[in-house]
């Protein structure tokens, strides 16, 4: 090994790992802690538990509201300013009226709480899930608005301004048939609304409703399975589950069987891919811009969808109620008693941008009303298939498979699923929203130990090669090739052209070098051997690569020159060693509360980092890269 040798003195190893100990101590919360499920759940307590959390805690916050005119800037402390917030409690509030029996929470009238929520949003621009939301409340009192509590509370010209709240040309541009600068999953929204709208009469155009749901499922209606969230870039994330759901609710209310029919086999598909994804502990999708609570909301919401469309399911009701369970369990611990808030902003959790702490209420208001929802539905299939106990684990079996989401000539596209012992995650080779952000990069997503840090353009476990051009170059935004292995248990992938960083999403460059990926698992070992092969005489003026841990304690072993990084932590043991062709620095990155430090399921506080610079090729010449990843 040509390794540089770095080694860092015991005391000072000692002190950082004392103070990333200590620095992380408030992240050493319920969310990690150990908990001993019973051997099964009792169906009827879950339904009681579930029931009793939502009806208490919403009518709390339906408490703390004093007045509607003006509307509070805080509830429970959390700010209520932030983008479709009112929508989004203004759902939850009229499905617990609707679910729970009564109009009367709170001691207050919720129909016309909900009248008035809507006026805000309508009022202050409110588009999109602002107004899905909205629809979505407003249909909970009846489809039939001469005797809907919330419509009749309201006066003509309220009701004008009700009415475009229920139109969904406020981000739908209907003869361009496009969103207005949103992604394509926007599309699925837009039908929701319309169709919604239709169903209550506000909206009286057959042909615009038609239009809007085609248009939505036009993916599907061209024989792909999963959609691409940014076409043509190729970008695939969770959102491509959630976008087939909402064309099919917007369909099945237009009566579009036509629709329905081409949906049915994206669904299959999708629902198998969401199975073999799930974790142990209810965790679905685990790569992209939504992730942490929605990825847990998102597992209720796919097994009410499954419960009422047992066409589609991929496992066994009672397996997949063990997951709805496991990821009911996660999401309460995550809500704070003391704060009655989802705790979305603890330390070391990080989020997109959008989720800022302007929409902290709008969180908790959008998880009330999906935990409400979902709840109810799969509580009805539990008890109508006689489903009376609940396992305390799922069944899940092993998973060792490559899913193509796209090939075209520009760019393959999919993910490798890998659920073997130790060994669970997802390697996604597709698209980010920046190029080679770190929620997208082809690393292993759910791996025990590792974790990126979200929305940053950051080498995780993918090198940033910058050239003597002066660009930085990394292997993203989908790939030139992908061949799996026959038994799944490897994969290649190259890259002829390199995302840009500070580029455009989607947009590969030739740069004159050809990096061949080639990953293996050897027992609880993921091997990542990378080979660059140059096309021309070039020099790397900086190679820099990064593995960040969830570990808060860091040891080194030496075996003769091979050198291994030892990281303990909440999420046990993982291994780590590197060779390469080339010297490198590797040095020990503490986070603290930086950017960098903030994952999706809580905090990342240390980064192996791996540096060198100005490595030399001849045209022609090959370089070797391979780093191995041990889960013990």
């Amino acid at each position: 090994m040509n390794f540089k040798q770095y080694f860092m003195s015991k005391k000072i190893l000692s002190l950082l790992t004392l103070l990333v100990v200590l620095g992380c101590a408030p992240a050493a919360s319920r969310l990690f802690a150990q908990t001993v499920e019973p051997a099964a759940v009792s169906t009827a307590a879950l339904k009681t538990e579930v029931r009793e959390f939502t009806a208490r805690e919403l009518a709390a916050h339906f408490a703390d509201i004093k007045t509607l005119d003006p509307p509070p800037d805080r509830v429970f402390g959390g700010l209520t300013v932030g983008e479709f917030s009112w929508g989004s409690f203004a759902r939850a509030l009229a499905a617990e009226a609707d679910i729970g029996g009564t109009r009367t929470i709170a001691g207050k009238d919720s129909a016309r709480a909900v009248a008035e929520m809507g006026l805000i949003e309508a009022r202050h621009g409110g588009k999109a899930f602002a107004q899905l939301y909205s629809t979505l409340a407003l249909r909970h009192y009846g489809a039939d608005l001469s005797k809907n509590a919330v419509w009749q509370s309201l006066s003509d010209a309220e009701k004008k301004e009700w009415a475009e709240l229920l139109d969904p040309a406020r981000f739908y541009d209907a003869k361009k048939r496009q969103v207005i600068n949103l992604p394509e999953n926007y599309l699925g929204v837009a039908a929701r609304v319309a169709a919604m709208s239709w169903q209550m009469g506000v909206l009286k155009d057959r042909a615009l409703l038609d239009s809007v749901v085609e248009r939505a499922a036009e993916q599907f209606l061209n024989g792909a399975l999963f959609s691409d969230d940014s076409p043509p870039t190729g970008r695939y994330d969770r959102y491509s589950n959630e976008y087939a759901r909402f064309c099919w609710d917007a369909a099945a209310i237009a009566g579009r069987q036509d629709i329905l029919e081409k949906l049915k086999p994206s669904l299959k598909v999708q629902m198998r891919l969401w199975w073999d994804l799930v974790s142990d502990r209810g965790y679905g999708y685990n790569w992209g811009r939504s992730q942490g609570l929605v990825s847990y909301l998102d597992t209720l919401e796919i097994a009410a969808f499954l419960g009422e469309h047992p066409e589609f399911r991929p496992a066994k009701i009672e397996d997949i109620a063990s997951v709805y369970n496991l990821a009911w369990r996660w999401i309460r611990r995550d809500y704070s008693d003391k704060t009655h808030l989802f705790t979305v902003f603890a330390f070391g959790r990080g989020n997109y941008s959008y989720i800022n702490p302007e929409r902290e209420w709008q969180q908790t208001g959008t998880g009330f009303g999906k935990i409400i929802i979902a709840h109810d539905s799969f509580m009805k299939t539990l008890e109508r298939e006689k489903v009376a106990e609940i396992p305390a684990a799922p069944l899940l079996p092993p998973v060792a498979r490559f899913e193509f989401f796209a090939k075209t000539p520009d760019r393959q596209s999919g993910v490798w699923l890998v659920r073997q012992g130790l060994l669970k995650f997802a390697l996604p080779v597709t698209t980010g929203t920046k190029p080679a952000i770190a929620d997208y990069l082809p690393a292993p997503y759910g791996l025990a130990g590792f974790a990126a840090p979200v929305e940053e353009v950051y080498p995780a476990l993918v090198p940033f090669l910058t050239l003597d051009d002066g660009k930085t170059y990394a292997t993203s935004e989908g790939a030139d090739f992908i061949e799996p292995s026959s038994d799944g248990h490897a994969l290649r992938v190259v890259w002829n052209r390199f995302a840009v960083l500070g580029g455009k999403s989607g947009v590969r460059a030739e740069n004159g070098l050809t990096a061949e990926v080639a990953w293996r698992i050897e027992g609880n070992k993921l091997i990542r051997r990378e080979t660059l092969t140059a096309g021309r005489d070039l020099v790397i003026k900086n190679w820099r690569v990064a593995v960040p841990v969830t570990a808060d304690r860091a040891r080194v072993e030496m075996n003769g020159a091979q050198r291994t990084d030892v990281f303990e932590g909440r999420e046990g043991t993982l291994r780590v060693a590197a060779r390469a062709d080339w010297p490198a620095n590797i040095s020990l990155l503490a986070t603290g509360d930086s950017r960098l430090g903030k994952g999706v399921l809580g905090p990342i506080p240390l980064h192996l980092v791996f540096e060198a610079a100005d490595v030399a090729f001849k045209k022609g010449e090959k370089k070797v890269w391979e780093i191995s990843l041990e889960v013990k």
